[in-house]
């Protein structure tokens, strides 16, 4: 069995379609074909089912695949511990993040610390990021909700509160606190359904008894404060993202307990170079600093 037939079975499992991986491998399709046969041949039982050009993961497949992506992901981390060790190391620091309101911060605090350190960051809902941590493919996710596996260490960082936010021209602006059900008849800007805190609002609001109508779902929770401001709906904003230049009022939630717990996340296999300990001092540094700082688990 060789590392280039791995690389090639992970292609076509992930895509399930052979010319799809070939193309994003950069090779022929009969190439390809033949490779994944070898490997079938070596290992003496099919890996997918085929229909026509469909192809499927048997279940001899899903199996083998999980096996063959920690053995690649052992080989690439043991690269970069060396690489990390003697000093040859051009560090990348790999981020994904379902919430981006702190990012800011965290990430000028890191650069400032780290000015050499280069950093790509993604912003993904939550089953996206579980893939790429379960891939082992970034060094840390900073997530509302946390997220739990077996290969997945998860530090909680913050417990930050949900407010309402509202244009200050709003019936309820005026009020210190309110109760959820006050808010059954209102329009709603917000995320899209993926996201941590949307699932989370949407969740207690129907234990309340109502359904959030939403005017707005999106991808980017920093454009809903301008929308609120607008007057094109009121949105449930975490309070680490509020912004007092803004014509806001944010107003707590009095009767129910609308909170949203951010967690560091790494893959426990994945290398933890000098750059990512780094950043993990700062996250730490940043986050304790706020009040309501939480624990590890």
């Amino acid at each position: 069995m060789e590392l280039l037939q791995l690389h090639y079975f992970i292609a076509v499992a992930r895509l399930e379609h052979m010319t799809e991986a070939a193309r994003s491998l950069h090779v022929t399709q009969s190439s390809l074909s033949k490779t994944i046969q070898r490997l079938e041949e070596d290992l003496g039982v099919p890996l997918f089912d085929r229909a026509g050009r469909k192809l499927r993961l048997n279940e001899y497949g899903r199996k083998f695949l999980r096996r063959a992506e920690r053995a690649l992901l052992e080989l690439e981390q043991g690269k970069r511990e060396i690489k990390d060790l003697s000093g040859l190391e051009h560090s990348t620091l790999e981020l994904a993040v379902t919430t981006a309101s702190t990012l800011p911060h965290i990430l000028r605090a890191f650069r400032k610390r780290m000015p050499d350190v280069h950093f790509h960051v993604q912003m993904l809902a939550t089953q996206e990021m579980v893939t790429l941590l379960q891939r082992g493919e970034v060094d840390f996710g900073l997530s509302s909700p946390p997220i739990e596996g077996d290969e997945i260490e998860c530090q909680i960082v913050c417990v930050d509160p949900i407010v309402v936010a509202v244009p200050t021209g709003h019936r309820l602006a005026d009020r210190n606190s309110l109760s959820l059900i006050e808010l059954k008849d209102e329009w709603f800007v917000g995320v899209r359904k993926g996201y941590g805190t949307r699932d989370l609002v949407d969740a207690v609001c129907e234990s309340a008894g109502f359904v959030p109508r939403y005017v707005y779902e999106g991808d980017e929770p920093a454009r809903l404060s301008a929308l609120v401001e607008a007057e094109i709906g009121i949105a449930f904003i975490p309070s680490s993202a509020r912004n007092s230049r803004e014509r806001i009022r944010y107003i707590p939630v009095e009767d129910r307990e609308l909170v949203r717990e951010i967690a560091l996340l790494r893959h426990k296999s994945r290398h933890v170079s000098r750059a990512a300990q780094e950043f993990r001092k700062v996250v730490e540094t940043y986050f304790g600093g706020m009040s309501g700082t939480g624990h590890s688990f």
